[in-house]
């Protein structure tokens, strides 16, 4: 199986959680559990902003990594969680309707399909140098923030969906 194909089904199948939890309507107050590294908790609005930002950031980040590909240093990208502009589009549509938000992340996930499809076999091994993180190749980009990082939200929002 291709890398290509492996992301692919996830993000299919993520792409159907996320269908079901977008109708979904937690208790009024519900907050996910604490984020590991830095106790943040957030309401089903911030869940659903941050999953309308995060792709497109992520594809335009990992798109410089693929055009230095032939380079021997890794090109840097990215953010931490302490951007700022990160945290202003979480805080600047959280009480957008999530019809809404889930309408831009279904949107953005046709993005990242034909941004998967797209990628050869070697590209997947380009490196760029995050901050934080340090050298991460394109597969581990998409696992960490991109395919794994929907999964990720997709538990949160389902965690919220059992409180009620």
């Amino acid at each position: 199986m291709s890398p290509a194909d492996f992301y692919l089904g996830r993000l299919d199948a993520v792409e159907t959680r996320l269908a079901t939890l977008a109708e979904a309507s937690p208790p009024a107050g519900a907050l996910t559990d604490a984020d590991p590294s830095t106790g943040e908790r957030w309401d089903r609005g911030q869940v659903w902003a941050h999953l309308a930002e995060f792709i497109p950031y992520w594809i335009a980040q990992s798109r410089p990594i693929l055009e230095a590909q032939a380079s021997t240093e890794p090109v840097p990208f990215g953010r931490t969680k302490a951007d700022s502009e990160r945290i202003g589009a979480i805080e600047r549509d959280r009480r957008e309707p999530v019809a809404a938000l889930w309408s831009d992340t279904r949107t953005d996930i046709g993005q990242l399909r034909a941004f998967l499809e797209a990628l050869s076999l070697e590209q997947w091994d380009a490196a760029g140098l995050h901050p934080t993180l340090g050298v991460m190749s394109i597969s581990k980009i998409v696992e960490e923030f991109l395919v794994g990082h929907l999964e990720q939200h997709a538990d949160q929002l389902e965690g919220l969906a059992a409180a009620g």
